[in-house]
């Protein structure tokens, strides 16, 4: 399978979930590249659309092969792929000072979508997660983990691609998992969209002001 773009696997996503409660749901992207995807997907559904800020921890020398990934809310989660620390021979103090690396990025993050405003309470509705696809699951896993602490009433994790083993993982943290495809070999995201240019900021921002425009959250 092989999408358009973003907004394509949007889509078909939303053709695939469950029903939910109009009233007591919402979708939370994992930006930058989760969010057109759920765009379409709260847009449909006619539900609230937000952002967690999570950040993958790339290893030394290969930043795009994720170690780990971390989250600041209280205080920094780490969640950590073991088997990819393992092979590379970092130990846990290595991985969590890459993971403080990230955590400057992760507030620009939430000045710049966030505007100020409080994120978007979750305790005891139904969540969507978003992201455009995973590799390892691990941002997906801290995300998972995070809200899960939040207490919704109901968590779902919605994917257009993944390899087999990280929804087997993912299946852990979630009380369902919808995934449109799972190749093997999997080899990248990437590889299954037709266009996968970068989302900037600017379009998350105003994907973002769009959608709390239309559900009364901002203004016009």
């Amino acid at each position: 399978m092989r999408f358009q773009n973003r907004r394509e696997a949007g889509r078909q996503l939303l053709a695939r979930l469950p029903e939910v409660e109009k009233d007591n749901s919402v979708v939370i992207a994992l930006p930058r590249g989760g969010v057109p995807v759920a765009d379409e997907i709260a847009e449909g559904l006619g539900i609230p659309l937000d952002v967690i800020l999570v950040r993958k921890v790339g290893a030394p020398m290969q930043p795009e092969l994720a170690v780990a990934a971390v989250t600041d809310g209280e205080e920094m989660q780490v969640t950590v792929n073991e088997d990819i620390r393992a092979e590379l021979g970092l130990t846990d103090a290595d991985v969590e000072e890459l993971a403080r690396k990230q955590l400057p990025e992760i507030e620009r993050r939430r000045e710049a979508y966030y505007g100020g405003r409080k994120p978007t309470p979750l305790a005891g509705k139904t969540v969507i997660v978003v992201d455009d696809g995973v590799a390892t699951g691990a941002t997906a896993n801290s995300a998972l983990r995070l809200i899960r602490k939040q207490k919704p009433a109901r968590l779902i994790l919605a994917l257009p691609v993944a390899p087999a083993d990280a929804i087997r993982r993912l299946e852990q943290h979630a009380d369902e998992v919808v995934c449109l495809s799972t190749p093997a070999p999997f080899f990248a995201v990437g590889a299954h969209y037709v266009d996968f240019s970068q989302v900037e900021d600017a379009e998350v921002i105003e994907i973002l002001r769009q959608s709390h425009k239309a559900d009364g959250r901002g203004d016009a």
